[in-house]
């Protein structure tokens, strides 16, 4: 079902914003990556230890690979997100910066005799995001896409631009394709110039917002708070069911062998007024569950019809009953996940 739109929003949006977008979904955009975090784990012990911290395999990580976590308290609700890289000697866990000190904190509590180092390595680096059907294209005409990136999964690979040293690193991406690459001082900004004069759009945080609203990706600290539950997200490539215990492993067992959560994390279609995040969800007078993201995409003609489009949390039988859904000035509409539109490369 497509978005409807909403042409009065639609007009208030901000070319550049739009612009980015647009790069986005049928080109490739650029963006420079101000809030991310690391956290850098080193130590003999570091990758037996980290298994035990969070929820996807670490020890079976080959060098430069990459995977995405949660990491839970011992009744199993999230306390934070992180994607972690083998990275030679060390460990890398990227994550929203906002995150780092508490999951230092965290983290800090449970290094008890074992040979674990943690450090914010936040500072000192700079980033970019390339996101779009053409993104790869572009890092392969600058000598920038190692082989290794190419096989579809999260991986980092060094490389060199004017001969300095580069991270690039190969994202999850459910509706376009995205890289990052990230470099010491103001090196990635000055690339990022580069890339712009080479054909990338520059694209600011609304650009990667819509885009993540399209993914139906939810984020820490709007859609996960500390008392969601893995599965409730959907996020299943964030878990490992057999690498063995970690902390929060019982509950996250329990619910799989019980086989479902009770609610479940979904994009809506909004008709009716714009509602602020954590509007409550209806069936009737029924409470079902609540937005936590609401956003007003813009139309693209011949890809994407744009207008109010929300994420949240809906109780299994509102959705499984096919029941009419709304919220206090207007009706929500479950959408598949990713959303559909038209790419062009």
């Amino acid at each position: 079902m497509p978005i409807t739109s909403l042409s009065d929003h639609d007009a208030s949006l901000q070319s550049a914003d739009r612009a980015g977008f647009e790069a986005v979904l049928s080109g490739v955009c650029v963006v420079r990556l101000r809030e991310t975090g690391w956290i850098r784990v080193t130590g003999e012990d570091r990758v037996r230890w980290l298994n035990g911290m969070v929820t996807n395999s670490i020890q079976a990580l080959t060098p430069g690979e990459g995977c995405s976590n949660f990491l839970l308290n011992a009744q199993g609700r999230i306390q934070g997100t992180a994607t972690a890289f083998a990275d030679g000697e060390a460990l890398l866990l990227e994550t929203d910066r906002t995150q780092v000190e508490p999951l230092l904190a965290m983290l800090d509590r449970f290094i008890i005799m074992d040979d674990v180092e943690l450090a914010d390595v936040s500072d000192g680096t700079s980033g970019l995001l390339l996101a779009g059907p053409a993104a790869a294209k572009l890092l392969t005409a600058q000598d920038l896409l190692p082989e290794e990136l190419a096989t579809g999964t999260i991986r980092s690979a060094a490389v060199s631009w004017q001969g300095l040293p580069l991270r690039v690193q190969a994202m999850a991406g459910t509706v376009v394709p995205r890289f990052e690459i990230w470099a010491a001082g103001d090196l990635a900004e000055r690339l990022g110039t580069a890339l712009e004069a080479a054909g990338a759009i520059p694209g600011e945080a609304a650009s990667l917002e819509w885009l993540r609203l399209l993914e139906g990706t939810p984020k820490f600290g709007v859609d996960i708070r500390d008392r969601e539950l893995p599965q409730e997200t959907g996020q299943t490539g964030a878990l490992h069911f057999s690498k063995g215990c970690y902390l929060g492993q019982e509950i996250v067992e329990r619910i799989r062998s019980r086989g479902a959560v009770h609610r479940t994390f979904r994009a809506f279609a909004l008709t009716g007024e714009l509602p602020a995040a954590g509007a409550v969800l209806r069936t009737g007078e029924k409470p079902v569950g609540e937005l936590t993201s609401v956003g007003v995409l813009p139309a693209l003609p011949g890809r994407l019809a744009g207008g109010m489009m929300a994420l949240g949390y809906i109780r299994r039988e509102a959705l499984e009953l096919k029941q009419e859904i709304g919220y206090g000035g207007g009706r929500a509409e479950p959408l598949s996940l990713p959303v559909a539109f038209e790419t062009h490369a």
